[in-house]
């Protein structure tokens, strides 16, 4: 995957979205517990960045997922992992299986206005019993007339507090897990939906993340997403450009957490002479770049595969691994440069380190990650 012209023009625009309207808040953010999301999301939509690669018909710019991989990178420059997953939230992992499997009316209603920032969006999956376990999830969605009624509750959901819709992964029957799911958009102002409190997180201070509870809430079935039973499946599917997403948005991340690092022990001076002047300092943070170049070359080659149709389930789980342990490595090193000031809030590698830490496990734990893999080695059926 080489980026061509139209490629870099959108890698500049949005590094400078991030780095103008995203970098010069996200120490108040942090404060607050959330970024605006209205409105950041209005200013994406209006330079039509939230439908990269969304049909054309619907707002979207009709790009393939190389785009999307630029557009994720790119982001790594405004700094702060937590706003960039919330926006991934809404490009990657609460509206692909709309875009993909929605009907018309459905997307008019609910996709188009997530497209031009009109609306933030959630995917409500997780539940406290059941995280990367998709399968074992309990909330229920009967029929009753034309409607479903949604129980049950939601854990750990981005944008929960200020999402106007979620994208909600619910049992509609019995019988197997894999084949009684269903997708359902369900609408955050309707009947006995309700959002619990912000939870207080290590990191992702910039990004809200709450419980979501539903109690007998009642949608029209035309809210469903594709066939009745194919839930689980077509969420198998988000989680590819969801895990694709992660691992791109980390790179630029790694980058500037190790260019920083590299500039301030160049500066520090340690018994007479720069850090940067010892060779071991030297030699492991040229490893780490090295690891960084590799994981980028894995993700574009996972991304170009997802763009000729091939099935990345492999490559993506190997990438979103890859990515949650090697950030977690920067990170860690690039503190023990810093010395003392490491150890303090106000730098960009302990930022880094509390905020890179959820990589291991929100989107899919590593343990789910290698078990994938294992099921495609065949060491398991």
């Amino acid at each position: 995957m080489q980026f061509n012209e139209e490629q870099k023009a959108l890698y500049k625009t949005v590094k400078e979205f991030g780095e103008n309207e995203i970098l010069p808040f996200v120490e108040d953010w942090e404060k607050s517990g959330s970024f605006p999301a209205h409105e950041l999301f209005k200013k994406m939509g209006n330079l039509d960045l939230l439908g990269i690669t969304k049909d054309e018909e619907y707002g979207g710019m009709g790009l393939d997922y190389t785009y999307g991989v630029v557009f994720a990178e790119a982001l790594g420059h405004s700094e702060d992992t937590g706003i960039v997953t919330a926006i991934g939230v809404q490009t990657d992992m609460a509206t692909p299986a709309l875009h993909n499997y929605g009907t018309d009316e459905l997307k008019k209603e609910f996709l188009v206005p997530a497209i031009q920032g009109d609306v933030v969006t959630s995917v409500a999956v997780s539940e406290s019993g059941g995280g990367s376990d998709v399968s074992a999830l309990k909330t229920t969605a009967e029929k009753k007339g034309d409607d479903y009624v949604i129980n049950g509750q939601k854990m750990w959901i981005t944008n929960a507090t200020q999402a106007d819709y979620f994208c909600t992964l619910a049992n509609t029957s019995d019988g197997n897990p894999h084949t009684n799911k269903s997708l359902i958009i369900i609408p955050s102002n309707t009947k006995g939906v309700s959002v619990g409190d912000k939870i207080d997180k290590l990191g992702f201070r910039t990004s809200d993340t709450a419980p979501v509870y539903f109690d007998n809430v009642h949608v029209p079935q035309r809210f469903r997403i594709g066939n009745e039973g194919e839930g689980f499946k077509m969420q198998m599917e988000q989680f590819q450009e969801e895990r694709l997403f992660i691992a791109a948005s980390l790179l630029v991340a790694m980058d500037i957490c190790i260019d920083k690092t590299i500039e301030y022990c160049q500066d520090r001076k340690a018994f007479g002479k720069p850090v940067i002047d010892n060779q071991a300092i030297q030699f492991r943070l040229c490893e780490l770049k090295t690891e960084v170049e590799a994981v980028r070359s894995l993700v574009y080659r996972s991304c170009q595969n997802y763009v000729n149709g091939d099935d990345v389930t492999l490559l993506a789980s190997m990438a979103k691994l890859k990515s949650g342990r090697l950030v977690r490595e920067v990170a860690d090193t690039c503190i023990q440069y810093y010395g003392g000031m490491g150890f303090t809030w106000e730098n960009q590698a302990s930022k880094l380190y509390r905020d890179g830490r959820l990589h291991s496990i929100g989107g899919g734990t590593d343990e789910i990650m290698l078990r994938i893999i294992s099921k495609y080695l065949k060491m398991i059926g």
